[in-house]
């Protein structure tokens, strides 16, 4: 058996595939949950000992057997996510997330320091916003000046298991482009957001490369302490969405990933650079060599999970439930911001429901206008896309989400495009074993000087990748939700000013 190994460190739980490339199958996977700090400002934190406890875990469910095949791995990790570093490895405050808010003043100060937004978004290709980095550590050095004085190194939560695996400090391109310490366009850390927050910064972060190379190999202490081969190769890994989109076979110009999870995420493989002066859409790279414009919303399944325990009602009751109601929820309208949000940028925002009256306030229309206001979000990016030049073609879907019909029919029809889903749920584990699989033949190839066969991610990709068959749109559907993203549109621009 010849394996490679992804694993995907999201905001709920640590996940580990091990994949069998010449079989085309999963040979084992396991899973570890993770916990989460609340604040009602906003925060959002976790501790690295959460992370190396769930690493370890996972790899102790998996057969000692079956571990001693794998030959290389990639690590998938939540995006954006502050792990503070000492200069021996040791955090010094806890990881802000994703998904904390808690950084909306930060993120007006560095904006006034790079001169407003269009110089910044001109300067780097991002704007700042709550959920990057950046502010997260500009939030450090405000609150926790003791903490922000150990500080030596910035990573983000791959970057964090794979310094575990290999005991080095190591970026790539994808990753590192969601910091906002770091400039698009050149592929390289900017200094001039760096200097914003503090002279020496720049110094605390990691080195970058290609995602082509690897990150490092598996040292004698992550060996003993895994139960794995000492000297594995470790690739570049990436962020969630990256590897996303390889484990969506997503990695040519035209294919979008929509993903369905706690945050609600839309983004598609491109050649060039595609910044977006609105700062809706992320100007990101991909770990595969290109760029990935994304968009992100902070509030996607949130919205229905919290419904359906208010209803009381499983998974699939409250879809059935939701299935009784017309398009559009008989007018109901939900606004899902319960964790603020990102895009649109209202970090104060809240959630809401709206156009209620005493015919329409019924259970299945509320169910089905909070699986509604997670796909109308995503529209927002879908537009975005169009009008910067990107020409669709098609949507992989993935995430929990993706596992709904009622859902994959409501994509189709909003998006109005055919919505595909991958055979298998891991997308960003199997992506990072992917991503693992390129980079061991790379290896390969040029040590034996076989690199005039160039090995290419998008033919890995399409080998490695299953899809099921396409959920198509249908015309009269898709007129009935453009009038309810009419309505959704009109309530998010009166609500808008109250959050700003």
């Amino acid at each position: 058996m010849k394996t490679v190994c992804g694993i995907d460190l999201g905001t709920q739980s640590c996940k580990i595939v091990v994949y069998d490339y010449e079989k085309k199958s999963i040979a084992a996977q396991s899973q570890s949950p993770l916990d989460l700090i609340t604040e009602n400002d906003g925060t959002r934190e976790q501790k690295t000992e959460w992370y190396d406890t769930a690493i370890k875990t996972c790899f102790d469910k998996i057969d000692k057997n079956i571990k001693s095949t794998i030959s290389a791995i990639g690590v998938s990790g939540q995006q954006h996510g502050f792990v503070p570093l000492d200069g021996n490895g040791k955090p010094v405050y806890n990881i802000k997330l994703w998904c904390d808010t808690s950084t909306a003043a930060e993120c007006k100060e560095l904006t006034k320091a790079a001169g407003g937004e269009k110089k910044l978004i001109a300067k780097t290709g991002l704007p700042m916003r709550p959920g990057y980095t950046a502010p997260k550590v500009l939030w450090l050095k405000k609150h926790k000046p003791k903490a922000f004085a150990q500080l030596r190194h910035i990573l983000l939560p791959h970057n964090y298991i794979n310094f575990l695996l290999t005991g080095e400090y190591h970026a790539e391109y994808g990753d590192a482009s969601g910091t906002a310490l770091f400039d698009v366009r050149q592929r390289k850390w900017s200094s001039a957001v760096c200097k914003c927050i503090s002279p020496n910064l720049e110094k605390f972060l990691p080195p970058l490369s290609s995602s082509k190379k690897p990150a490092g190999a598996v040292s004698r202490v992550a060996a003993d302490l895994y139960g794995i081969n000492e000297g594995t190769l470790v690739a570049s890994g990436g962020g969630d969405n990256m590897m996303s989109a390889i484990g969506t076979g997503a990695v040519r110009d035209g294919f979008l990933t929509m993903s369905l999870g706690t945050s609600g995420t839309l983004f598609g493989f491109s050649k060039e650079p595609v910044i977006d002066p609105t700062g809706n859409l992320a100007a990101f790279c991909s770990s595969t060599g290109g760029w990935l414009p994304l968009l992100c919303t902070m509030n996607c399944t949130v919205a229905s999970e919290e419904f359906r325990s208010l209803f009381n009602l499983d998974v699939k009751d409250f879809d059935a439930e939701a299935a009784k109601a017309p398009i559009g929820a008989d007018g109901i309208v939900v606004l899902p911001f319960f964790n603020g949000e990102r895009t649109p940028n209202l970090p104060n925002g809240r959630a809401s429901v709206n156009g209620i009256t005493a015919a329409n306030f019924k259970r299945e229309n509320l169910a089905r206008a909070a699986l509604e206001s997670a796909i109308f979000g995503m529209r927002i990016g879908l537009e975005g896309f169009k009008v910067l030049g990107f020409k669709p073609k098609e949507i992989r879907l993935t995430g929990g989400g993706a596992k709904s019909p009622i859902w994959q029919s409501i994509a189709a029809n909003v998006m109005n495009l055919p919505v595909r889903i991958p055979i298998g749920t891991e997308a960003a584990a199997l992506g990072g074993a992917i991503q693992a699989l390129w980079c061991l033949q790379t290896q390969k190839g040029l040590e034996n000087q076989e690199d005039k066969k160039k090995i290419k991610i998008e033919d890995l990709a399409e080998e490695h990748v299953t899809l099921g068959a396409a959920v198509k749109p249908e015309k009269k559907d898709v007129k009935k939700y453009d009038d309810a993203y009419a309505a959704y549109s009109r309530y998010l621009g009166a609500l808008s000013p109250m959050y700003k």
